[in-house]
């Protein structure tokens, strides 16, 4: 971990595909400033990178459990620590 800089690995599960939970992850990645990536799996979960200050990662997390409105979010799961990355928050393509 680069200092001053968290990065994990996610997967956030529920009703989370086909409700704009992507880009709204996104936006409010981008918006707190961390770096990373979303995409869809096969499984109908989320796989998401977040990287930056331990607080704002800590406060994403957070934010994944309440999502977008149409988003019913049953856990976030951290996989692990993952490496920081740099640039901005993206959406990826489906796994």
């Amino acid at each position: 971990m680069t200092a001053g800089i968290q990065a994990v690995h996610v997967l956030i599960m529920g009703r989370v595909q086909g409700v704009g939970y992507r880009a709204w992850v996104a936006r409010e990645a981008n918006a707190a400033g961390l770096s990373g990536w979303v995409r869809n799996l096969s499984s109908g979960d989320l796989e998401a990178v977040f990287s930056g200050p331990p607080g704002e990662v800590a406060d994403m997390l957070e934010r994944c459990w309440r999502g977008p409105s149409w988003a019913r979010v049953a856990d976030v799961k951290l996989v692990s620590d993952a490496q920081p990355i740099d640039g901005a928050f993206e959406v990826r393509a489906d796994a």
